[in-house]
C-alpha cells in the first residue's frame, strides 16, 4: 500500500549504508587479523590491502548514514521514527545537531564517525603497527555498526535502526501522544501524515548550545581511547614488551594517550558547564552516575599517561601501563551498559532509557574483554581454556539477569587480562629509589587509579544490588560522601604534581631536591595561610574534619601552582617547548583551587524574607527559595529584585522571565533571564533552565523553582459590586482599596465622539497586607449614547481587577474580582559562586600543557624514525 506523502529513498538508501557498514567493518576486522597472524610478508601485505578498501567503504557508509540521518531530521520528514521523536517544526535550526545525538542510535553514530576519522589516520601513521591495532577498532567498528543495524537473525532483533517508520514503530498506536483526535490505525489510513502536525520535540533541557559541541568533544575522547588500548593489546598479542625498536608501540600509544586525555577530559568539562547553565542542581558537577562514568575512565587513562612516561625512561610500569590503558576502554564498555542499558534510571539525571539493546550491550562488552583475553593469552592451551570459560559465560546469559552476568563477565575478563599480563610481561627486581621521579609518579599513578574504582564502585551500587541482592542504598547527600573521599585524593594528587617536577629519574640527590623546593614550599605555605586566614574559606556545615581537609586542599593546589611555574621559570629556563606537563599541571591546580573557592564558599543568597507560601519540590528547601510577584520590587541580600515582564514561546509551553538585579549602592544594574516549564514534553512537575551574570571574580546564579501551573489558571471567579464615593474604602482577601479620584467629562476629543459622549476615570489606591502599595489611573467608563464601555484594570501581584460599571453623579459603581489564578509569580533559587572562572580558565590551560606535550611526544616520534 502507498502512503501519502512518505518519501521512502532516504530510509531505503540508509538502511543499505547501514548493512554495508555492517558487511565492510567484518570484512576490514578479519582481514587486518589475518594479516597480523600471517608469517609471509606477502601475504600480509595483500591481507592488509583488502583491509584498507574495506575500512575505506566503511568510512564511506558511515558517512553517508550521517548524511541521510542528517536529512530525514532537518527536513522534518515525520514518517520517519527517528526525525519525530527527537525534533519538532518550531526548534531552531541551531540545535537540529543536538537532535541527531539525544537518541542512542545517533549517538552510536556519532562515536562511529569519530573511530573512521582515527582510523584513517592510523592508516597512514601506526606504520607496521596497523593491522593489530586496525584490528582492534575495526571490531569497534563492527560492533556499533551492529548497534544501529536493526535487522533480525533467527528472530532476535540486532540493533536499533534509527530508519525505521513512524507507522511501523508501534507509536502511532497511542494517538494521543501524538495529539491525533482522529484514530487512523484501524486500519492505517494512507494520508495518516496528513494528522502528525509536529514531532515530540527536542528535550528543552538539551536546547542549549553546549549541548551542540559537548557530545561531539566528549565521544572524540570515548573514541581515541581504543587507540592506546589497542597498541596494548597489539604489544600483548604479539608478545613484543622489550624497548628495542621492534618493541616500542609504547611510543605512538603515548601521544595518542595524551590526546584522549586532552579531548575527554575536555568534554567532560563541556558537560560541566551545561550543567551549569541547563541544570537546576546549583552547580557544575553533582556526581550523577553518568558524569562518573566519564570521569572514571578519563581518571584510569591518565595513570596510564604517566606510567607510559616512567616505561619510556626507566624501563619500569610496564605492567601497570598495561593494565591502566586496557581498564581506560573497559570502563568506556562499561560506563557504555551503566548508562544506556537503563540500569541507572532512577538515580541519573540524564542516563539514556533501555531501548530493549541489553543483551547487545552486554555483548559488546563480553567480546572486547575475553576476545582480548584469548588472543593475549601465552600458550595456545591457555587460549583454549579461557575459550571455553568464554563459551560457559556466553551460555549463562541466557538463564542469568544481564546485570549480573555483565558484572561477572567484567570482574572475571579483568581478571583473566591481568593474568595474561602478569604472566608475559616481566618486571625490574632492582629496587626503585624513593628518591627517583619515577617512584613517586607510580605512586600518583596508583592513587588516581584508586580514585577511579572508589568512584565506579559507588555508581555501580544498582548493578551490585541486582547482582548480589544486596541492599546498598545511595547516601542521601552523594555529593558530599563523593567529597569527603575525593578531597584526601585531591590533596595527595596536587602535592605530589608539584614535587614530581623537582626530581629526576633514576635518583635525586637530597641537597638537590631541597635547594630546588624550599622556595616553592615556603611561598605556598605562606600563600596558602593567608588565603585560608584572610579569605575566610570554610564548610563549617559539614564538621570541623572536613573543614581541615579543605584547607589542606587549597594549600596543595597552591603549592602544585607556585611549584610548576617556578619548574618553568628557573627549571626549564621558560622553554615553553618542553614544559607541556609542568603547563597541564599548573592548570590543575587551577581547576583544584577553583572547585575548593566556588564551593566553599558559595553563597544562597535567595533567602525567603517574604513569606509568601508557593509549592516547592521536595528537594528545595523553602527558607532558601524567593517568592517574586510581578512588578513587585523584593529585597534580596545586597540587590533588589523585580519580576519585571515574562514571554512564551510561540510554539511551547515556555516561558521566559525578565527579573532585575538592582545593587543597593547602584553600582550594579542587570537583567536575568531564565525559563521554565511545566508538562512540556511528558515530563512531570517543574522543569528549569538557569540565567548567570558572569564576572571576573564570581557568578550571579539564578533558577525557577515553581510557577502557577498554567493548566490551573482558568479564572472562574466573579466581579462584585460596591458603590463607593471618592474617599471610599472596600476591603479585598489580601488588604484594601481607595477610590481616590473620580473624573468625569463629555466632550471628549475625537471625531468619533459625539458632544453627548462621556468619559469617567477613576483612580485607585490598593494596600497589600504584604505591606505593598499600588496605584492605578487606567480605570475607564465610557458613555457612548446611553452604551457603557469599561475598561479595567489589572493589578497582577495582587490577582485584583478593577473596574467601573456606572457611574452616577459623584457614586461610582466599582466591580472587584479578587482571584489569585491571575497572580502573576515566580519563585527562584539564586547563589553566588565566588572564583568560578578559575576553574574554567585551568580546564582550558590542563588542556593546552596536554596537548603541548602531545605535540612533543609526537615530534620525537617523528624525529626517532628520521633517524633510525
Amino acid at each position: 500500500m502507498d502512503y501519502l506523502g512518505e518519501q521512502l529513498l532516504p530510509g531505503k538508501l540508509g538502511h543499505f549504508f547501514v548493512l554495508l557498514s555492517v558487511v565492510s567493518s567484518l570484512v576490514a576486522t578479519l582481514s587486518y587479523f589475518l594479516s597480523t597472524q600471517s608469517k609471509n610478508i606477502e601475504t600480509a601485505n595483500d591481507w592488509k590491502k583488502l583491509a584498507r578498501l574495506s575500512f575505506v567503504t566503511e568510512v564511506i557508509s558511515v558517512f553517508a548514514i550521517f548524511i541521510i540521518l542528517f536529512y530525514i531530521i532537518s527536513n522534518h520528514r515525520f514518517e520517519y521514527k527517528y526525525a519525530w521523536q527527537h525534533s519538532s517544526l518550531s526548534l531552531e535550526v541551531k540545535y537540529l545537531l543536538a537532535c541527531f545525538w539525544e537518541g542512542q542510535e545517533g549517538s552510536f553514530l556519532l562515536w562511529s564517525i569519530w573511530h573512521c576519522i582515527i582510523g584513517l589516520i592510523l592508516i597512514k601513521t601506526a606504520k607496521k603497527w596497523e593491522a593489530p591495532v586496525m584490528t582492534v577498532l575495526s571490531f569497534a567498528q563492527l560492533s556499533l555498526a551492529a548497534m544501529i543495524a536493526g535487522i533480525y537473525v533467527f528472530g532476535e532483533r540486532i540493533g536499533s535502526n534509527p530508519f525505521v517508520l513512524l507507522r511501523d514503530s508501534g507509536v502511532l498506536d497511542n494517538a494521543p501522544a501524538l495529539h491525533i483526535e482522529t484514530d487512523v490505525t484501524q486500519p492505517l489510513r494512507t494520508d495518516y501524515l496528513s494528522f502528525i502536525k509536529d514531532g515530540n520535540d527536542l528535550n528543552p533541557l538539551l536546547q542549549n548550545y553546549w549541548m551542540v559541541i559537548h557530545p561531539p568533544v566528549l565521544f572524540l575522547g570515548f573514541a581515541s581511547s581504543i587507540v592506546p588500548f589497542a597498541y596494548a593489546i597489539a604489544g600483548l598479542w604479539k608478545k613484543q614488551h622489550g624497548k628495542t625498536e621492534k618493541a616500542d608501540w609504547i611510543n605512538p600509544a603515548l601521544p595518542w594517550s595524551l590526546f584522549c586525555i586532552a579531548l575527554l577530559g575536555t568534554g567532560i568539562m563541556m558537560g560541566a558547564m551545561w550543567a551549569y547553565e541547563s541544570l537546576t542542581f546549583g552547580g557544575y558537577w553533582a556526581w550523577d552516575p553518568v558524569e562518573n562514568a566519564s570521569l572514571v575512565p578519563w581518571l584510569v587513562v591518565v595513570s596510564g599517561a604517566h606510567t607510559l612516561l616512567i616505561y619510556k625512561h626507566s624501563g619500569r610500569a610496564l605492567q601497570a601501563t598495561y593494565i591502566f590503558l586496557i581498564m581506560g576502554f573497559v570502563l568506556v564498555l562499561y560506563s557504555t551498559f551503566l548508562t544506556r542499558s537503563g540500569i541507572l534510571g532512577d538515580t541519573s539525571v540524564h542516563s539514556f532509557t533501555d531501548l530493549g539493546l541489553n543483551a547487545q550491550l552486554y555483548l559488546l562488552l563480553f567480546t572486547f574483554l575475553w576476545g582480548c583475553a584469548i588472543l593475549t593469552a601465552k600458550h595456545r592451551d591457555q587460549k583454549i581454556y579461557f575459550a571455553v570459560a568464554a563459551l560457559v559465560l556466553l551460555l549463562a546469559s541466557y538463564y542469568v539477569p544481564i546485570p549480573k552476568i555483565a558484572f561477572i563477565t567484567l570482574i572475571a575478563g579483568l581478571t583473566v587480562l591481568c593474568y595474561n599480563i602478569f604472566s608475559q610481561v616481566g618486571s625490574i627486581n632492582e629496587e626503585e629509589k624513593t628518591s627517583s621521579r619515577e617512584f613517586w609518579m607510580f605512586i600518583g599513578s596508583l592513587v588516581l587509579f584508586l580514585s577511579s574504582i572508589i568512584i565506579i564502585f559507588i555508581t555501580s551500587f544498582p548493578v551490585i544490588n541486582k547482582v548480589f541482592g544486596a541492599k546498598l542504598a545511595t547516601p542521601e547527600n552523594i555529593m558530599h560522601y563523593h567529597n569527603t573521599i575525593q578531597i584526601f585524593f585531591a590533596v595527595v594528587i596536587a602535592t605530589l604534581s608539584g614535587v614530581g617536577q623537582y626530581l629526576k629519574y633514576k635518583k635525586t640527590t637530597q641537597d638537590y631536591f631541597l635547594q630546588k623546593i624550599i622556595i616553592p614550599l615556603v611561598l605556598s605555605a605562606g600563600i596558602g595561610f593567608a588565603a585560608v586566614y584572610f579569605g575566610n574559606i570554610n564548610y563549617k556545615t559539614e564538621g570541623a574534619g572536613f573543614q581541615a581537609s579543605i584547607w589542606l586542599a587549597v594549600t596543595a593546589s597552591i603549592f602544585t601552582i607556585v611549584a610548576n611555574i617556578g619548574y618553568i621559570w628557573l627549571g626549564l629556563k621558560g622553554d615553553l617547548k618542553i614544559s607541556g606537563a609542568s603547563v597541564a599541571h599548573f592548570g590543575f591546580g587551577l581547576v583544584l583551587l577553583g572547585i575548593l573557592i566556588s564551593a566553599s564558599k558559595k553563597e544562597i543568597l535567595s533567602n525567603n524574607i517574604n513569606g509568601v507560601p508557593v509549592p516547592l519540590a521536595e528537594t528545595e528547601n523553602p527558607i532558601e527559595n524567593l517568592t517574586l510577584l510581578k512588578g513587585v520590587p523584593s529585597e534580596m541580600s545586597k540587590y533588589t529584585l523585580t519580576y519585571e515582564s515574562d514571554s512564551i514561546h510561540p510554539k511551547k509551553q515556555q516561558w521566559y522571565y525578565n527579573i532585575r538585579f538592582q545593587s543597593k549602592d547602584g553600582k550594579e544594574n542587570f537583567v536575568l533571564k531564565p525559563d521554565a516549564f511545566v508538562n512540556y514534553k511528558g515530563n512531570e512537575g517543574l522543569m528549569a533552565n538557569p540565567a548567570a551574570k558572569h564576572y571576573w571574580t564570581h557568578d550571579v546564579f539564578t533558577y525557577i523553582t515553581s510557577l502557577p501551573n498554567p493548566d490551573k489558571m482558568v479564572d472562574t471567579s466573579n466581579f462584585r459590586s460596591k458603590l463607593m464615593h471618592e474617599g471610599d474604602t472596600s476591603f479585598y482577601s489580601n488588604g484594601y482599596i481607595i477610590l481616590e479620584n473620580l473624573k468625569s467629562r463629555d466632550s471628549i476629543p475625537g471625531q468619533q465622539y459625539k458632544p453627548t459622549d462621556r468619559a469617567t476615570l477613576a483612580t485607585f489606591k490598593v494596600h497589600s497586607k504584604y505591606n505593598a502599595t499600588y496605584t492605578t489611573d487606567k480605570v475607564l467608563l465610557l458613555d457612548l449614547s446611553g452604551q457603557l464601555q469599561s475598561y479595567p484594570d489589572t493589578i497582577h501581584a495582587e490577582g485584583l481587577v478593577l473596574r467601573l460599571n456606572k457611574v452616577e453623579g459623584s457614586v461610582a459603581e466599582v466591580g472587584i474580582k479578587d482571584s489569585n489564578t491571575i497572580t502573576k509569580y515566580i519563585t527562584l533559587k539564586a547563589y553566588k559562586f565566588p572564583m568560578i572562572r578559575l576553574l574554567w580558565f585551568g580546564v582550558l590551560i590542563t588542556v593546552i600543557g596536554t596537548l603541548m606535550s602531545m605535540i612533543r611526544r609526537t615530534s620525537q616520534n617523528r624525529r626517532n624514525k628520521v633517524l633510525s
